[in-house]
């Protein structure tokens, strides 16, 4: 019959990377929803065409005498011979557009049966799968449903409905591109989780029976078949748009509009297939993988040493000047911007962070718990307001800004590494593309491996260049509603502090003063004070006793030897406490280590910093951790002193005194600050008070406490405490060595 060699489903159809192959089940279900086909066939069975087909031949006499025979008349003339196939073309076009409007119908109520019923009915699932598996299924219904009003108004206007078809495609050619790419590229996903749903029989079995109750003609395919629809819809487009363009006659004005539509709508598809290749290789190389060093030694083959042996090769090559290196002027701009946001949303980060870190130290400095032997009035007030403040205005800035600031700033840092990945990857993929340039040039052939590389880097420059400035406008905008929020909430913070404020500053005796006169105020109170604190200081410092030298560590005579010939005692330092480096220059030191100074600041100027020589290394550790270390006169040097003065006085022809008994230098030891014991292991000390050493460390080798003995006590005392006579004279304080 006629109708059966145009309306033809092609169901296996070459995708190129959608992938469809259409069940038995979609074939079916689409013949049943075109059922229209049987009524054409007997419309098409009862034209007068057919009828007259059918009809016995007649005798030229007699087709004289009828001249009012339809097919006579038309056979008989030369003229009316052509029209025949000119309305067979009319009724195979007639068919097609009835094919493209009745299948749209029934495509897009299985859409709407997907996206209400269905999908309502599937609440067992999470709804992060459900957004996987529908995708964007409300946008292609959106796109769709527009199509389709517009396909069925043309119906009104039966002449030029064929040239209003091909302009209607033309103009939805990009929204259907749009929202069409966006579910193909998540469908290889969404089949990942069908398949993970199979393991689970009653899983599986809910799914199966909720879909045959919406859609019976689903079968056994279920998801499977509901998730392929969208796919065969977007590459039958062109088929159906073809064949109504076979049966459009050249010479109408309708054939060019489409021409274009047909291959607008190719042009789609292949778009959609790239964009879906696109998205399989950013999927691929996005990843994040944190390995151990086992992990990453298992994944070394050959093939990878060749690979990475050869990259470097090349790499090599275009350093040396040997080979040409392939220069890529909108793609470095690209980078080097996306650089620049990757580098601020770094630093804001470690600001927030130290933000953070800075807002729990004061939470926790809670000076009101504390007698500040201060009489009431103000005092009582501040220790009100402050309580008030701390624990409940602080402690809600410090939630709000960990869950508004903080945790999208890390969520914008996880999302910048997928492209920072894909950055990386491609200059591997680059070395790559210029071997296999190079080799055909020289060659002329390459193999599939070498063409397969080709092809990727050409599909990763070109997903980068395309979806890398959206990418990076899309952290732009993030990163400046981070900070807008940030302002705010500082903004609200000083409300909420002045609000609560604002009962308690009414009792204050100032709070009658203008502003200006208050800031004057608090200005001379500060410098009152301030120069209160330099003057105690300055007496604190003329009573207190010479400085003293943390105890060197053991070994450590020779490095400070070392460092005091090569810097003088003037540039060494000793370390006060233990010093854990953060950063790539920063020194790991323990307590006691001595260090020479270099230079008294960073490369940024920062003076809290100060680059040190420990004799083996150099680095910065921090200034308030370091002072200055008092070089201790050893035993030899201190008798070498003596003896010119013992020389001189064996010149004088006095009588020879009496030597005083001297004291091993180990056990001339004095205390340097008191000490109230606070158990029976301890002693008790007075500053200046000699003491004996019995033993410079505990029981458990810790050298921070000394056995020692005063006044017939034995007991523990803090090591600093003590500091080491070398004689009966008095050389000046010093710590042991």
């Amino acid at each position: 019959m006629l109708w059966r060699s145009h309306l033809h489903f092609p169901w296996k159809m070459d995708t190129s990377g959608l992938g469809i192959h259409a069940s038995q089940n979609c074939k079916t279900f689409w013949e049943e929803n075109c059922s229209f086909i049987s009524r054409l066939s007997e419309d098409i069975y009862k034209s007068p065409l057919n009828r007259s087909r059918n009809m016995p031949q007649k005798e030229p006499a007699d087709m004289t005498d009828h001249g009012d025979d339809e097919l006579s008349s038309r056979t008989g003339s030369p003229d009316e011979e052509g029209r025949v196939p000119e309305e067979r073309s009319l009724l195979h076009q007639s068919l097609a557009v009835r094919e493209l409007i009745d299948t749209e119908v029934s495509y897009l109520h299985v859409l709407q049966l997907c996206a209400s019923d269905i999908r309502s009915h599937l609440q067992q699932l999470p709804q992060g799968d459900l957004d996987v598996l529908f995708s964007n299924i409300d946008d292609i219904i959106k796109v769709n449903s527009k199509l389709l009003h517009d396909l069925q108004e043309t119906a009104s206007r039966e002449e030029e409905q064929v040239q209003l078809i091909g302009n209607l495609f033309l103009e939805f050619q990009e929204e259907l591109e749009q929202v069409y790419k966006v579910y193909c590229a998540s469908y290889e996903q969404a089949l990942l989780l069908v398949e993970a749903y199979r393991m689970e029989p009653r899983l599986q079995r809910e799914i199966q029976d909720t879909i045959e109750a919406v859609l019976p003609q689903a079968g056994s395919s279920g998801l499977s078949f509901l998730l392929v629809i969208p796919l065969q819809r977007i590459t039958k487009y062109p088929l159906l748009l073809q064949k109504i363009l076979e049966n459009t006659l050249p010479d109408a004005s309708a054939y060019p509009v489409l021409q274009r539509a047909t291959s607008a709508l190719q042009d789609v598809v292949t778009n959609i297939n790239e964009y879906k290749r696109r998205k399989e290789v950013a999927s691929k190389y996005t990843k994040v993988e944190h390995l151990s060093l086992r992990e990453r030694l298992a994944r070394i083959n050959m093939h990878t040493v060749s690979k990475k042996t050869t990259r470097l090769g090349q790499l090599l090559k275009q350093e040396a000047g040997l080979v040409p290196k392939t220069e890529d002027k909108e793609f470095d701009d690209l980078e080097e911007s996306f650089h620049w946001v990757s580098l601020c949303v770094t630093e804001l980060k470690n600001n927030v962070a130290a933000y953070l870190d800075n807002l729990e130290a004061f939470l926790r400095f809670r000076p009101r718990e504390y007698d500040l032997d201060i009489p009431g009035g103000p005092v009582v007030q501040y220790c009100y307001l402050a309580r008030d403040l701390q624990l409940q205005t602080f402690p809600e800035f410090k939630q709000r800004l960990e869950a508004l600031v903080w945790q999208p700033l890390c969520s914008l840092a996880k999302a910048l590494a997928g492209p920072q990945n894909l950055i990386k990857k491609r200059l591997d993929k680059l070395l790559d593309f210029e071997r296999v340039e190079e080799k055909l040039l020289e060659v002329g052939s390459m193999t599939y491996e070498e063409e397969a590389a080709r092809h990727m880097y050409e599909a990763l420059n070109s997903l980068l260049v395309a979806e890398l400035p959206q990418f990076k406008q899309l952290a732009v905008r993030w990163l400046g509603q981070i900070l807008c929020t940030f302002v705010t909430l500082q903004r609200d913070l000083a409300k909420q502090v002045l609000q609560r404020a604002e009962g308690s500053l009414a009792q204050l005796p100032h709070h009658h003063l203008s502003d200006p006169a208050f800031r004057k105020l608090v200005e001379d109170a500060l410098g009152q004070t301030s120069h209160q604190l330099h003057s105690f200081q300055e007496n604190f410092e003329k009573v207190l006793p010479p400085p003293t030298t943390q105890p060197l560590l053991p070994g450590a005579e020779h490095q400070v030897q070392a460092l005091l010939s090569r810097y003088g005692p003037g540039k060494l330092y000793q370390v006060t406490s233990n010093i854990s480096g953060s950063g790539t220059l920063d020194l790991t030191l323990p307590r006691g280590h001595v260090v020479a100074l270099l230079q008294d600041k960073d490369t940024k100027g920062n003076s809290s910093r100060w680059l040190v020589d420990t004799g083996g290394h150099r680095g910065y550790v921090p200034a308030g951790k370091l002072e200055l270390y008092h070089v201790v006169p050893r035993e030899e040097e201190l008798r070498g002193q003596a003896r010119p003065h013992r020389d001189s006085q064996r010149q004088t022809p006095e009588p020879t005194l009496a030597s005083v008994p001297s004291v091993p230098a180990v056990t001339q030891v004095v205390a340097v600050y008191p000490f109230v014991a606070r158990s029976s292991h301890e002693v008790s000390l007075q500053a200046g008070q000699q003491v004996t050493v019995l033993e410079a460390q505990d029981k458990k080798g810790n050298p921070e406490w000394s056995l020692v003995e005063v006044n017939g006590q034995r007991g523990y005392v803090p090591s600093s405490f003590l500091a080491r006579a070398p004689g009966p004279a008095l050389w000046g304080w010093s710590l042991p060595s």
